[in-house]
């Protein structure tokens, strides 16, 4: 009996199905940005232009009271870096025998787990953004309960997020605890099914709940909650802050707080009487002399985020856990906060298969090659993808200990 070997098309399509839809993160933040890589552009940009992508932020301005014009706002746009850059992969090896499968079989066999390796690794990598995000709800020593999330929502609305549309991704230990509490209000059939099925389990608070096994814990470094630290310097601002020489460590993803140094009103720009919370952007070593920060500290101006700059002596405190604790992470965001984004890889010519499919915006390469000698068929499945908490105000991490 001859064999019948599967269309390019049609085994990757049901490679990019299996994929998409083990992502319930990636799959809902912004996508918008896809398009600049397709057909080397697509409507935003012409032509092929590197690795990396500039996303616009919104400006900002001043606001003047009286009759009397002041001095006129300069217009300094803002952008952030994207650079599209990660290739994680799968390697495969068919035999003409595989081949000869049906695609239910094939799916089963080979591409489901490969596939299901590929998304996991994906998603976890994406998910490595809460290392920027600072706004952290402190329920250390307390158990989970229906609370956090709407403090969440707060944190969201304070920063001015839209409404819609905002989700909440919970790691298990969190959805045990979730959906005990809310067990009551959902009665939609087809949102139980999703929840069992999917990981999806319904709309509440402000929110659409998923629950997603790859939110891991974060260790903190080894210094304490009061971390004994003080700000080394008067009127101290920016992304960078010189500290007395400590012997404790930060790491990057921990969240902390200046003393006097409340947020403020986006717009307004009156204190709201609320410690900023800064993450740690890169880890400081033992004997640190200096913190960096984000956001910046910006006193003035229509970027202005904080009601002072970081006076001397300010006293460093650690939110959420202490020495080398674990800050586990649940995470509610807008979809503003992230961007993720694919771009196509070019498709080599020459070889026995080849075949590019994008559907949702995942865009992933599927190559086989022919090995005469043993009648084998190599296959590389292929995804390059870029990231970047663009806006990490619409976002806010959950810790809470049981």
């Amino acid at each position: 009996m001859a064999n019948t070997i599967l269309t390019a098309t049609n085994v990757t399509r049901k490679a990019l199905k299996i994929l998409h839809q083990k992502l319930n993160f990636v799959g809902n933040v912004n996508r918008q940005y896809d398009k600049t890589y397709e057909s080397g552009g697509g409507a935003v940009v012409k032509g092929k232009f590197g690795p990396d992508l500039k996303i616009r932020l919104p400006n900002e301005y001043t606001v003047r009271s009286g009759m009397t014009m002041g001095t006129p706002n300069d217009t300094v746009e803002a952008s952030e870096t994207l650079t599209v850059s990660t290739v994680k992969g799968v390697d495969l090896e068919m035999s003409s025998l595989d081949l000869s499968l049906s695609i239910d079989e094939l799916a089963e066999r080979v591409l489901d787990p490969a596939m299901s390796v590929l998304a996991a690794n994906i998603e976890a990598d994406a998910i490595s953004m809460y290392k920027s995000v600072y706004n952290l709800i402190d329920g250390d020593a307390a158990a989970f309960a229906f609370t956090h999330p709407s403090l969440a929502r707060e944190k969201l609305t304070l920063n001015l997020a839209p409404p819609s549309p905002r989700f909440c991704n919970l790691n298990p230990f969190h959805t045990t605890k979730y959906i005990d509490a809310v067990k009551g209000l959902f009665h939609d059939g087809d949102a139980v099914e999703q929840q069992y099925r999917e990981g999806k389990i319904g709309r509440a608070q402000g929110f659409t709940f998923f629950e997603n096994t790859l939110l891991t814990d974060h260790t903190t470094g080894t210094a304490a909650k009061t971390t004994g630290y003080l700000s080394n310097g008067a009127t101290q601002s920016g992304a960078s802050i010189i500290v007395d020489t400590g012997t404790t460590t930060f790491l990057k993803g921990d969240v902390i707080t200046f003393a006097g140094v409340f947020r403020v009103h986006p717009e307004t720009k009156v204190s709201t009487g609320i410690l900023q919370q800064f993450v740690i952007t890169a880890d400081s070593g033992a004997s640190a002399t200096s913190l960096a920060i984000s956001p910046a500290v910006v006193a003035t101006g229509g970027r202005q985020n904080v009601s002072n700059t970081v006076a001397d002596n300010s006293a460093v405190v650690k939110v959420g856990a202490g020495a080398s604790e674990l800050l586990n992470t649940s995470l509610a965001y807008h979809r503003d906060a992230f961007v993720f984004v694919t771009a196509p890889l070019e498709m080599p010519k020459g070889v026995n298969f080849a075949a590019r499919e994008v559907m949702d915006g995942i865009s992933l390469s599927l190559v086989g090659d022919f090995v005469i000698t043993t009648r084998q068929f190599p296959y590389r499945v292929d995804c390059l993808y870029g990231y970047k908490a663009v806006r990490p105000q619409l976002a806010c991490r959950i810790h809470a200990d049981g």
